[in-house]
């Protein structure tokens, strides 16, 4: 069955008030429900609303889902959002395209244009470049085991003291100033994924590789090569933040990061699909090895280590053999997925525009 919201009131403050309810539809679940995964729901926020952020923060077994209309809070025990986010609760740009938790339980949410909001404590607090903040436009976090906080912005990379606050930025030390993707490995090492490539940050000297150095698979499907995305250029902040761009090709444009537990390094491309770093050389894997689209916006892996792909044509799922690929006719709203997240049994929801799915067995 899948489960959705009247477009009405999707995930919205009418629902939180309770004034709507779920509504169930049958669902195509295709060729996955044979393989033991499928789609178990759907949960609308809107025709023209994107999720573009999915972030679990298991202490409180609750899900940040972030949107182009504001964050909610949803209750993982009874998939019931409680409690929404918009500029009048104090969010300084309703459009959320990263969200953080930081070590003390501290949520921080990266907006279009509308810096970087901390929610502490029940009070909001929101930092601008004049604050030390690299950028308006804010696209990841991640953690140092020290508590130290990064942030990926259209404008290098800042960090956050946790002791003092006090933010640090670097631009020139990257590949790239544009950060879409951020990890950080078992050494403390930051992994940065950038416009022009992957960084690396070891605490004290910095090293980047690019399509030259094997990140990136070939160009099998003969795309046209750009520099724009379709999601903005420096001087075009404000372009096409709401659409997905055309398939083109530029395996050097990094757009999510994710670091396993035997420290491998995976990245997600744009139009040269998913590459992973095993500290010496690349490995790539496109659609000719399985994956559904070469565009790749977010991965994610469950613990018994089978990775996780958002890409432009669906969702797709390697256990180190076999593929599976989640698309429209599976359940999913809609086939650019731009963020995963795992819950703790091992459910992975998929953020596309429209909604979410919840994929499981």
């Amino acid at each position: 069955m899948t489960r959705t919201i009247s477009r009405r009131a999707a995930l919205s403050l009418a629902l939180l008030a309770g004034t709507a309810a779920f509504a169930q539809q049958p669902a195509d679940n295709g060729k996955a429900a044979g393989k033991g995964w499928r789609v178990l729901d759907s949960f609308e926020v809107g025709e023209g609303v994107y999720v573009r952020a999915l972030k679990l923060e298991e202490k409180r077994n609750v899900m940040w889902v972030g949107t182009s209309s504001g964050v909610h809070e949803v209750d993982l025990k009874t998939l019931k959002p409680v409690s929404t986010f918009t500029r009048k609760e104090g969010l300084a740009n309703e459009y959320v395209f990263s969200v953080g938790v930081d070590h003390a339980g501290n949520k921080w949410f990266g907006t279009n244009a509308g810096g970087v909001s901390r929610y502490k404590d029940g009070q909001w607090k929101t930092f601008f470049p004049m604050h030390g903040l690299a950028d308006y436009w804010v696209y990841c976090f991640a953690n140092q085991k020290d508590g130290t906080l990064w942030i990926g912005t259209w404008a290098g990379t800042s960090k956050v003291d946790p002791k003092t606050g006090k933010f640090t930025t670097y631009v020139r030390e990257l590949i790239n100033e544009w950060v879409y993707g951020l990890g950080v490995d078992a050494k403390d090492r930051v992994w940065f994924g950038t416009e022009g490539g992957v960084s690396m940050f070891d605490g004290k000297t910095w090293k980047s590789w690019t399509h030259k150095d094997g990140l990136g698979a070939p160009n099998t499907d003969q795309l046209p090569f750009s520099t724009n995305t379709g999601l903005g250029t420096r001087s075009r902040h404000d372009l096409a933040t709401m659409n997905e761009g055309k398939p083109t090709y530029n395996p050097n444009y990094t757009f999510s990061i994710h670091v396993d537990p035997q420290d491998n390094v995976w990245a997600g491309t744009w139009g040269g699909g998913v590459a992973k770093f095993d500290g010496k050389k690349w490995t790539n894997m496109n659609s000719k090895d399985g994956l559904a689209g070469n565009i790749v916006y977010s991965i994610a892996q469950t613990r018994d280590g089978t990775m996780w792909f958002g890409t432009n044509r669906g969702v797709s799922r390697w256990d180190g053999r076999n593929w599976q690929n989640f698309g429209r006719k599976e359940g999913l709203l809609e086939e650019n997925v731009y963020a995963l997240a795992v819950t703790p049994s091992g459910e992975v929801w998929a953020g596309t525009r429209k909604g979410v799915a919840r994929i499981g067995r």
